[in-house]
């Protein structure tokens, strides 16, 4: 892993951004204009409408009719957001593509930030940063601010995200060279919550990655519709789709040798099932949902291979079976709960301000 000093461009590197839309018309609007007015670049935006209802094609026509930079792909039959972004991705024209949901909004200067990095390092196919949750408007951001690059190893950012069996990108703030789409190939559509995640770890296997550290990068809108507010909600199908991404490593032609595809891939069940063993406790201890507590006993029994994994079942399953009896969590049980909270609370500051957590 390397630190350093931003570089300023030379040059004004082309950009497309690629914007699936599917009845987000009203939003629409906010994203293609958060993306013409980046500085630093040369912008062109394809809307992708995936036969939305609410009249949203009408609306990017409109853009498009506004601005040469935009384009419209409209889909007279709703395809899925799976292959609304493959359509989009396959379309890109410049050297960098970054993929915008129509509701999602990117952060002034944080293309020009984001190619500077990726023009400094040729072997980094993919930079992420910090994102912002919004509910109506984008809160304001300081324009000028202490700004770091930080360049990982993709064989060590990938050991990074499976030691922690975790996604460190939010997805609005990525950028990438147009070059590392094509050789990653598509989105999955047999992962519609966690191909994101699964698109990063074939990136990283065969790319290095970087993260801009400081400055905001995307704002990533927070309403009862996202995806991962409504489809995936329980912990334990969170957890489940993400080991289904890490599932990846069990392909032959992912582009590592075997053996550490079988290392990498044990780390990132282990990290699940820990995961899901604090998850369950945390339940139990706070009086919440037993059920809830049961199916993520249920995904650590799922796990093979996974040293301690029985005994953090049996551990929960205790838990369970003495609340459900009228018994109160142990004093230690609880005390050793509160440190796990306070030990998120750590990681979180540290993703906000490295990336990884």
């Amino acid at each position: 892993m390397k630190v350093m000093r931003p570089r300023p461009l030379v040059n004004r590197p082309t950009v497309t951004v690629v914007i699936p839309c599917y009845n987000y018309g009203r939003y629409l609007p906010e994203a293609v204009n958060s993306a013409l007015s980046q500085e630093m670049v040369e912008v062109d935006v394809i809307v992708v409408d995936d036969a939305s209802t609410d009249g949203s094609a009408a609306i990017a026509w409109g853009l498009a009719a506004a601005d040469p930079r935009v384009s419209v792909v409209h889909h007279g039959q709703n395809q899925g957001h799976i292959a609304t972004y493959n359509d989009g991705l396959s379309r890109a024209r410049g050297r960098y593509v970054t993929l915008l949901s129509a509701d999602d909004v990117i952060a002034p200067g944080a293309l020009g930030r984001a190619v500077a990095l990726m023009e400094a390092n040729p072997n980094v196919g993919m930079v992420y940063g910090l994102p912002k949750d919004f509910v109506d408007q984008p809160p304001p951001v300081a324009l000028h601010g202490r700004t770091t690059w930080t360049v990982w190893e993709g064989s060590r950012w990938l050991a990074l995200a499976c030691a922690r069996g975790r996604n460190f990108i939010l997805s609005p703030e990525v950028v990438m060279r147009t070059e590392t789409v094509l050789s990653v190939g598509a989105y999955s559509a047999s992962l519609p919550h966690s191909g994101d995640l699964e698109y990063w770890l074939r990136a990283a296997a065969s790319w290095d990655v970087g993260r801009v550290n400081g400055p905001v990068q995307a704002f990533y809108r927070v309403h009862g519709n996202n995806m991962h507010q409504t489809e995936f909600a329980a912990a334990a199908v969170d957890l489940q789709h993400r080991l289904e991404a890490f599932r990846v490593l069990e392909d032959v032609r992912f582009p590592i040798t075997s053996e550490k595809r079988v290392r990498q891939l044990r780390r990132a069940k282990g990290a699940l099932s820990k995961e899901a063993s604090h998850l369950g406790a945390r339940e139990v201890i706070r009086g919440g949902s037993l059920e809830t507590a049961i199916e993520l006993r249920k995904f650590i029994e799922c796990l093979q291979d996974v040293p301690g994994n029985v005994y953090r079942a049996n551990a929960l399953q205790a838990r369970i079976t003495r609340v459900s009896r009228g018994g109160r969590p142990r004093p230690a049980t609880s005390a050793a709960e509160f440190v796990r909270s306070q030990l998120e609370r750590v990681r979180w500051r540290l993703w906000a301000m490295t990336g990884i957590s």
